[in-house]
C-alpha cells in the first residue's frame, strides 16, 4: 500500500503536469483516444492471463514445492504473450488510421485522427514490454514480494513526467507518447533484480504447448478474455459517446477517472493483489475456512477504508481538482467538467474495491467463469447505461459527461453484489454478520465524518483551496477515526497490535 501510494504521489504530479500543458484542449484528447486501444489489446493477450490464470496455476506449483514445472509454465506464457503482442502491435501500426477512424474516434475531426493515429503508432511499442513486465509481476507476488512490482506503476509515471519535461516542449504531444513507451520500459528494468533474486529461477526457450499447465491457463483464460473484451469494448463505447459530447468531455472523465483510482489503487488493488497468492494457497492445500476467514477480514478492511475515501472526493472533488489541476491552459471550466464526473466517480467507489478483491477470490478458486459472466453482464448493462444516462442529463441540463460516470458506477455497485452473493453460495458463507456489522460501522462513523466535512467547507468557504483540501483531508480523517475509536472497531486494535510488534521487533 505504501508503494501504490507513492506511484500515485507520482501519477498525481504527471497528471499535474499534463494539465498544465494540455488542459482538456484536442490534443490531449487525441493522446487519451489513442492509448486506448493499446490498453485493449494488453488486457486481452496478457491481462486476463496474468491475473485470473497464470498466477494460480504458477503459485500452486510453489505451493506443492514444484519448481521446475512453476518455471517451465512462467517461461512458456512469457514466449507466448511476447510473440502474440509483438505481432498484434505491427499489424496495428499499419491499420492505425483505420482503427482511429472507425473505432475508437470516428466523431474527431480529421485532423484530430490523423494526430490520434500517428500517437497510436507510437504508443503501440509499450503493450509487448507490459506483457512481459505484467509477467513478473505475478511471478514475483507469487513469491510473497510485492515492494518492486508495486513500485513498477511509479517507474511508468516517471516515463512519462520525463517526457513531459523534457520532450512535449519541443514535440508537442508525441513527445508525452514518447515518454509514456519510456514508462514501460522503466516498469520492466525496476523488477529484474527482484527475478534475479529468486531462487532456482530458470528460463526455458519454449511455447510449452504441450504441457498441461499451459493448457490450463489457457482454459481459464478463455472465459476471462471474454470478460475483458466486454470491458475493454464499454471503454470504446465511452469513448465514442464522449467525442460526440462537447470539447474537453473525454478529457474531462479521463482525469476524473485517474483521480478516482488513486485511492482505489492504494485501498483494492494493493490489498486484492497481496491476497491473491494467499488465497491460491490456502485454497491449494484445501483450507476452505481459513480462506473463507482471510476474505471476510479483507473485505471488511477494503470498507472501513473506501467510505471515508469516496466521501471525501464527493465533498471536496471541486477544490481537489482546482488544487490539483487548475494551471495553465487547465481553466475554471476544466474544473467543473472534471469534478462534475469525479461527483458520479467517487459514487462507485467501494464496488470497484469490492469487486477488486471478490474476483480475485474466484480465479484463486480456479473459477473464470463466474466472475467473467457477471462482469459481463455489468459491462453490458454499462453500455446502456451509458447511453441512457447520458441522453437523460442532456434533458435535465446536466453536462452530458456525468452520465457516463453514474453508467459505470451504478454497474459496477450492481456486480459486487451479485460477486457477493454468489462468492457467500460457493464458501457456505463469508461471515456475513461481521461484514454486516462492520457496515454499519463504518456508515455510522462516515455520517459524522460528512457533517464535519460540510461544516468545514462551510467555515472555509473563499479561503485558500489548499487550506480548504488539506485541512478537510485532516478534518475528515480525524472524524471518521475518533468515530471508529468509538465504536470500538476491531480493526484499530488490530493495526495498533501490528504497529506495536513491528515497533518492539526493531
Amino acid at each position: 500500500m505504501i508503494a501504490f501510494a507513492l506511484s500515485n504521489l507520482i501519477g498525481l504530479v504527471r497528471q499535474i503536469l499534463i494539465s498544465r500543458a494540455f488542459g482538456t484542449d484536442r490534443a490531449i484528447d487525441a493522446f487519451y483516444a489513442a492509448s486506448t486501444y493499446p490498453d485493449l489489446i494488453f488486457s486481452l493477450v496478457a491481462g486476463g492471463a496474468l491475473s485470473s490464470a497464470f498466477l494460480p496455476t504458477f503459485t500452486g506449483f510453489l505451493a506443492r514445492g514444484e519448481k521446475q514445472d512453476a518455471w517451465k509454465l512462467a517461461s512458456s506464457i512469457v514466449n507466448i504473450i511476447l510473440i502474440l503482442l509483438s505481432v498484434l502491435s505491427v499489424l496495428s501500426a499499419f491499420l492505425a488510421p483505420q482503427i482511429i477512424r472507425y473505432v475508437l474516434a470516428p466523431k474527431f475531426s480529421i485532423d484530430q485522427q490523423q494526430v490520434a493515429a500517428s500517437l497510436l503508432r507510437i504508443l503501440l511499442i509499450s503493450p509487448a514490454i507490459f506483457g512481459v513486465s505484467g509477467l513478473l509481476m505475478g511471478i514475483l507476488n507469487s513469491h510473497q514480494k510485492f515492494w518492486l512490482p508495486a513500485l513498477a506503476p511509479s517507474m511508468d509515471w516517471i516515463g512519462m513526467i520525463f517526457g513531459l519535461l523534457f520532450l512535449v516542449p519541443t514535440m508537442g504531444v508525441y513527445g508525452l507518447a514518447w515518454g509514456a513507451v519510456l514508462g514501460a520500459a522503466l516498469h520492466l528494468i525496476v523488477q529484474i533484480p527482484g527475478l534475479l533474486q529468486l531462487p532456482e529461477r530458470a528460463y526455458f526457450a519454449s511455447l510449452g504447448l504441450y504441457l498441461p499447465s499451459v493448457r490450463e491457463v489457457g482454459r481459464l483464460m478463455g472465459p476471462r478474455l471474454l470478460g475483458v473484451a466486454i470491458v475493454q469494448l464499454n471503454f470504446v463505447v465511452n469513448t465514442i459517446i464522449a467525442s460526440g459530447l462537447n470539447e474537453g468531455s473525454f478529457s474531462a472523465i479521463k482525469y476524473a477517472w485517474q483521480v478516482m483510482t488513486m485511492p482505489q489503487v492504494v485501498i483494492a488493488q494493493s490489498i486484492a493483489i497481496a491476497a491473491l497468492p494467499t488465497f491460491s494457497a490456502q485454497v491449494t492445500r484445501g483450507e476452505t475456512n481459513e480462506m473463507r476467514s482471510s476474505l471476510a477480514s479483507t473485505l471488511r478492511g477494503v470498507l472501513f477504508l473506501s467510505l471515508p475515501a469516496a466521501l471525501g472526493l464527493i465533498l471536496l472533488r471541486t477544490q481537489l481538482i482546482a488544487v490539483l489541476f487548475q494551471h495553465g491552459n487547465f481553466d475554471v471550466h476544466s474544473t467543473d467538467l472534471v469534478a462534475w464526473a469525479l461527483l458520479w466517480y467517487a459514487a462507485g467507489l467501494v464496488g470497484h474495491n469490492f469487486v477488486e478483491v471478490l474476483s480475485r477470490a474466484f480465479y484463486a478458486l480456479h473459477d473464470t467463469k463466474t466472475p467473467v459472466l457477471v462482469g459481463t453482464a455489468a459491462m453490458t448493462l454499462n453500455v446502456v447505461f451509458s447511453l441512457a444516462f447520458s441522453a437523460l442529463f442532456i434533458k435535465l441540463g446536466w453536462m452530458p459527461h456525468g452520465g457516463l460516470a453514474l453508467a459505470n458506477s451504478f454497474a459496477t455497485a450492481l456486480e459486487a453484489v451479485v460477486l457477493f452473493i454468489l462468492m457467500r453460495k460457493h464458501l457456505n458463507g463469508i461471515e456475513g454478520k461481521a461484514i454486516a456489522d462492520g457496515l454499519w460501522r463504518g456508515a455510522l462513523a462516515v455520517l459524522g465524518m460528512a457533517i464535519g466535512l460540510l461544516l468545514w467547507v462551510q467555515f472555509t468557504g473563499g479561503m485558500n483551496r489548499w487550506l480548504v483540501v488539506l485541512g478537510g483531508v485532516a478534518v475528515g480523517g480525524i472524524v471518521y477515526g475518533i468515530g471508529i475509536v468509538i465504536l470500538k472497531v476491531p480493526e484499530v486494535n488490530l493495526l495498533l497490535n501490528v504497529v506495536k510488534a513491528r515497533i518492539v521487533r526493531r
